[in-house]
């Protein structure tokens, strides 16, 4: 008489693909979000320093006591290692003693697209 067989203790085949799949899933999905984190991280690195080329602009215009002419007046400023490119827009306003200026930033790599958008008042400096 044979003994009884015994079975053998352990997971199939298709248990250790089944949890391999599983794994795959949950480590792209984990790997995606940590990309996203990252690029989110980036790009509001990137406003927060426009804003602070921004402010720096308007700050600059101030301290000088500047009283520039109505339009379109353009340059860069270097921040935190890179070099931005600024536009401001000057206006007129419904009291002559301001004007209203519109600074927009651009990143390095971008001519169209404003990372940063500030606007403030000027105050004709006195005589």
């Amino acid at each position: 008489m044979r003994p009884p067989l015994r079975r053998a203790h352990g997971f199939t085949l298709l248990e250790t693909l089944v949890a391999l799949a599983i794994l795959a899933i949950a480590l792209t999905a984990a790997f995606r979000a940590m990309g996203v984190a990252a690029q989110s991280a980036a790009e509001l690195r990137e406003r927060l320093v426009g804003d602070w080329v921004a402010e720096n602009r308007l700050a600059e215009l101030r301290a000088t006591s500047a009283w520039p002419g109505p339009g379109s007046n353009e340059g860069t400023a270097d921040q935190a290692g890179r070099q931005y490119r600024w536009r401001e827009e000057v206006r007129n306003t419904a009291n002559p003693l301001f004007r209203r200026v519109d600074v927009s930033v651009f990143a390095p790599e971008s001519d169209t697209h404003a990372v940063a958008r500030l606007s403030g008042y000027l105050a004709r400096p006195l005589r």
